[in-house]
């Protein structure tokens, strides 16, 4: 059984992880998992964590770039001690607070679970994860009944159509694309699924 917080947290976006302390007047530095840090992390904002199992709000109280990333404050931590315990906790904001994107790009989590398929209907598998970075990014899929993992390229020319509403991206890949790129799937492999 998932308790309501567990349930709660999952339905969430990662935005960022706390990276370090930053000063000692409870700053701390923020590792950016968003396109828009801007809005994010302003003064006002509202960020989520979890601690001893517990979904907590932290306010944004003051903010500010260093070496572009965000140094933050929130509500309620002053010191150095109190900004330690925040280091290494993953911030997340409720699913419905994200942006809406241009045509023609998506959120690597939309993209996560779509099934993929060929222009000729042919089952590939279902997106595990998104790699890269912008403009070089490539689906992970768990190829169908088997252990293999096979990249995609997130290209126009090969994935036709995304329809992550429907959880669906169909591709039509060049001759031999799928089975170069096909390997044993990683049994260390850590990605949320």
């Amino acid at each position: 059984m998932v308790s309501e917080p567990e349930s709660v947290w999952g339905a969430m976006i990662v935005v960022g992880s706390v990276a370090r302390t930053h000063g000692r007047r409870g700053e701390v530095i923020i590792n950016i998992e968003t396109d828009f840090p801007e809005r994010r992390f302003r003064p006002d904002g509202v960020v989520y964590m979890t601690a001893g199992g517990d979904l907590r709000a932290l306010r944004i109280t003051d903010s500010r770039l260093h070496a572009g990333r965000p140094v933050i404050t929130v509500e309620g931590c002053g010191s150095i001690t109190e900004a330690e315990a925040l280091v290494g906790r993953e911030l997340r904001v409720p699913i419905c607070e994200q942006q809406l994107l241009p045509n023609g790009t998506y959120y690597q989590h939309a993209l996560v679970g779509c099934e993929v398929r060929t222009v000729d209907d042919t089952l590939v598998g279902t997106v595990v994860a998104v790699q890269g970075v912008a403009g070089a990014n490539r689906l992970v899929v768990q190829a169908a009944e088997t252990d293999e993992e096979v990249d995609i390229p997130l290209a126009e020319s090969i994935c036709v159509r995304v329809e992550p509403e429907w959880k669906r991206v169909v591709i039509d890949p060049p001759p031999g694309l799928l089975e170069l790129n096909r390997r044993e799937g990683d049994p260390q492999d850590t990605r949320v699924r």
